[in-house]
């Protein structure tokens, strides 16, 4: 397989020194041959997974509960207007 390290690194935006281009092209070439050869398996009869672990969902499920803390919050304000605090106005409009 070949490829052009030198458009890789543009593409990556990476400022490689010549030692690095070279061990790059190496390691790049290892990792893509590695793939070529893994594609080549047969997986066949092989259970599709998003994950190697049986994981379970640990969180508890949503429920939906009735809320009051707008309500206490409010109630503890200098000031406010039906379900909003009221607050001086901090923004002038010139136009």
């Amino acid at each position: 397989m070949s490829f052009e390290i030198e458009k890789i690194a543009e593409l990556a935006r990476l400022n490689l020194k010549p030692e690095e281009k070279s061990k790059l092209q190496k390691d790049l070439g290892a990792i893509l041959s590695y793939v070529e050869q893994l594609k080549g398996l047969n997986t066949e009869g092989v259970e599709t997974t998003s994950h190697v672990l049986n994981l379970e969902n640990v969180f508890r499920p949503d429920e939906v509960h009735e809320s009051h803390v707008r309500d206490k919050a409010l109630k503890y304000a200098p000031q406010s207007e039906a379900a909003f605090f009221k607050v001086p106005k901090v923004v002038d409009r010139e136009a």
